[in-house]
């Protein structure tokens, strides 16, 4: 609970009219708060006593167990109840700032026993009052623990507190202050633990899911209330039973001992900011709730109100390995709504451009008496350029740079190309070169490759970026001021007599950036370059005079990745400080900020349609942004480790990531489903590529391993609306069916990936004796 929804007074001695007034604000208030966290805990209304928003009750939050009663049955007990828990939470804030008079008065004439107090001081569980009616959101210990968060420390040294001189960190720690006795927090968990392995089979997977966000809260709290010993003895005795995919997670925990260790604490402050979601069905949950409120355990149900959103769904409960596919980040699972919005995952239809027929083609149609220009058929280009795609967005629904000449040009050549293009199949793989950079010792950082396959370049942890030149043609500067002011500007052959000769060479040094360079991205006009750096700047690198033209500045640490859009102009950054950012060559300031991502932005990638960016990141979550509104339309959950690779299909379909988990996952962006699953590395995945006709996935990975996937058959299936509806995938254990082949190197780990026009594979890292 945030302090500032509470209003900070300083408390003079009290007279009963006073009191009277304060009781009444604390049960308003309170009455309303919860109300408000009611409707962002349930994702969809419950068709039971969980219901109940009746406005003469609205101060009892209809979620708690304790009111699991019939609506309009034994309310004046419950609000007589609910009346004698904001007393006695007014009457231990007087106690609690010394006010002994005021407590006396008060104390007498509500007729309060003089013991009462302590009688709740003890149990701060909401059960010592009120029996099976008493509400565990409003009882004392926890309605005095919200009002007391902002204003106890500062009420002593006789200030007022106020809200926004305090550090967000003590604002989000504070929520920790709301514990009971520590003695029973193994006692509670042990309790809920015995019931849920008691549970049928098909709710058991699902109720488990409960276990690890409460054995963090409640860990937490006792450390925040300097619970130090009872805090070791719950990690050591429940920290076992978590999932495998949290250890991670589990390690970080486990070194926070001390209250101070809390503070700046990333990892914790994520957690402790963001509602771990569950998904669970109506059936699970109403089962979990009915224990609670029979068990009055209200301690774990106020760590499930205030920490955890329950995605309750109507139908069977999922499996075991339903529930395992889709677990595994740092918030839990992605509501459904995250991935509800429409995506225009369509491509945008190709101008028209004239193939031109050269002298081969033209020998061939004489010879064969047909043209060997049927080819393009297969190819997406070709087709594309014919007929709209329904589900492309439309041409003008972001400003994308026009079509010069040379990209004409250059989309004449590659045309060209995809008629001598190799079809790929399970029965046709593809030729694989690997380029491996030797003398690197350990220092290669990042890998690019121009589009046509001429140019490679790598960043490198000494902060040089290198660019070499991999077909006969070496590497030429432009001309100085002077010599360009003596070239004939009208001759055929300007753009080679505007090189100079003297500079040539098999490759350039590119110096600029001051710490390690983490990400490189070629323009597909093979005229620029783009470098991201430790030293928390993106660099512009011109490939003509081969010098650095723009530093953008924007992230404030180290940005791990850069990629350019494949219409060129916008490009897209991500880094340690958690916020994506799309770009404009043009522009000093970024044009978008996506933010939402618990941890860092490890990789990036525009969608071939240019209109959507994709994410991956530390939290284990992939995102899907909107360009045009910044928006985020998919959450993808599964990957158990931060995710280093991401890959769009060429018809813009499909996703792949990879993770250090080893595994690649595959999503259906249409439908923002995970789709299949792909086992056999044992490393890091670092690079996934798509073949250009979408028929094979390659994925490069530090187990120094390329294997090679039928992406056909692997997205070849059905999704039914029920599938659709309620997010349960059924994940088919076909990977060794999928993979076509497996090749090693000696000891090169792979972390680029690339497929020529003609479908050739290139792949590329750093030797590593």
């Amino acid at each position: 609970m945030r302090c500032h929804d509470f209003p900070k007074l300083e408390l003079p001695v009290f007279s009963s009219a006073h009191a009277h007034f304060i009781c009444k604000m604390a049960a308003v208030q309170g009455g309303l708060v919860d109300a408000v966290e009611e409707k962002t805990i349930k994702s969809e209304p419950v068709a039971d006593a969980t219901a109940n928003n009746s406005a003469n009750d609205a101060r009892a939050p209809s979620s708690s167990p304790g009111s699991g009663v019939s609506p309009g049955v034994n309310k004046p007990a419950a609000g007589a109840a609910e009346d004698q828990q904001t007393l006695l939470a007014v009457l231990q804030f007087l106690r609690k700032n010394n006010l002994s008079e005021s407590v006396e008065i008060l104390r007498r004439e509500a007729g309060l026993p003089e013991d009462s107090l302590d009688q709740k001081g003890g149990d701060s569980t909401g059960t010592g009052l009120g029996g099976p009616e008493a509400d565990g959101r409003t009882d004392a210990g926890s309605l005095l623990s919200r009002v007391t968060v902002s204003s106890s420390a500062p009420l002593k040294s006789g200030k007022v507190a106020v809200a926004e001189d305090q550090p967000d960190v003590n604002v989000v720690l504070s929520a920790y202050s709301q514990q009971g006795d520590p003695a029973l927090y193994e006692v509670y968990y042990s309790g809920l633990k015995k019931f849920i392995e008691t549970v049928l089979d098909c709710h058991r997977a699902e109720l488990s899911q409960v276990f690890y966000p409460l054995f963090v809260h409640m860990y937490l709290e006792l450390v925040y209330n300097n619970h130090e010993n009872k805090a070791k003895a719950f990690f050591e005795k429940f920290s076992g039973d978590q999932e495998c995919y949290y250890q991670d997670d589990l390690r970080v925990l486990c070194s926070l001992t001390k209250k101070e260790h809390m503070r700046g604490n990333e990892t914790l402050l994520d957690f402790r900011t963001s509602k771990f979601v569950l998904r669970i069905s109506r059936d699970s949950y109403q089962l979990l709730k009915r224990h609670l409120q029979e068990r009055q355990n209200n301690q774990i149900w106020n760590i499930i109100q205030e920490h955890l959103y329950i995605d309750i769904f109507d139908g069977m409960p999922r499996s075991k390995g339903q529930i395992d596919a889709m677990s595994g980040s740092l918030a839990g699972e992605a509501k459904r709504e995250a991935n509800k919005a429409k995506v225009y995952y369509g491509l945008l239809k190709e101008p028209e451009i004239e193939l031109p027929l050269d002298d081969e083609d033209e020998e061939a149609e004489n010879e064969e008496g047909k043209p060997k220009k049927k080819k393009p058929k297969k190819d997406n280009m070709g087709s594309k350029s014919k007929k709209q795609d329904p589900n492309a967005p439309s041409q003008t629904r972001i400003p994308l740079p026009e079509l010069k000449d040379s990209d004409k040009l250059d989309k004449i050549m590659n045309m060209k190309e995809a008629t001598k293009r190799i079809r790929l199949g399970p029965d046709n793989l593809p030729s694989i070169c690997f380029y491996s950079f030797l003398n690197a010792y350990q220092g290669l950082t990042a890998v690019d490759l121009t589009d046509d396959s001429s140019l490679i370049a790598g960043g490198f942890a000494d902060s040089t970026v290198r660019v070499w030149s991999v077909t006969p043609k070496k590497l030429r500067k432009v001309k100085s001021a002077a010599d360009l002011n003596m070239i004939d500007k009208e001759s055929d052959d300007v753009l080679e007599r505007i090189m100079d000769e003297k500079t040539a060479s098999e490759s350039k040094i590119l110096y600029g950036h001051s710490g390690p360079v983490y990400g490189i991205s070629f323009s597909p006009d093979r005229n620029y370059l783009l470098s991201s750096s430790e030293d928390g700047t993106i660099r512009l690198w011109s490939l003509q005079t081969f010098t650095c033209l723009v530093g953008y500045k924007g992230h404030n640490y180290p940005v791990w990745d850069t990629q350019f859009s494949p219409h060129g102009y916008y490009f897209v950054s991500g880094g340690h400080d958690r916020v994506a950012r799309l770009w404009a060559t043009d522009h000093y300031q970024p044009l978008r900020m996506f933010s939402g991502h618990l941890a860092d932005i490890t990789c990036t990638r525009f969608h071939p349609n240019s209109n959507y960016v994709v994410t991956g990141s530390s939290d284990r979550t992939i995102r899907l942004w909107d360009v045009l509104n910044g928006n985020c339309v998919r959450i993808f959950t599964g990957h158990k480790g931060p995710i280093h690779a991401l890959a769009f299909s060429p018809n813009g379909k499909f996703l792949a990531s990879g993770a250090t988990d080893g595994r690649v996952l595959l999503w259906d962006i249409g439908h923002g489903l995970m789709v299949g699953e792909l086992k056999g590395h044992t490393d890091t995945i670092y690079s996934l590529r798509f073949s250009r006709d979408s028929e094979i996935l390659a994925s490069g990975s530090m187990d120094n391993t390329v294997r090679l996937w039928d992406a056909t058959k692997a997205f070849d299936l059905e999704t039914d609306d029920f599938t659709a509806a309620t997010g349960h995938i059924h994940l088919q254990d076909n990977s060794q069916e999928l993979l076509l082949g497996s090749y090693m190197t000696k000891s090169t780990p792979v972390i680029h990936l690339h497929f020529t026009r003609r479908n050739l594979l290139l792949a590329a890292g750093g030797y590593n004796p």
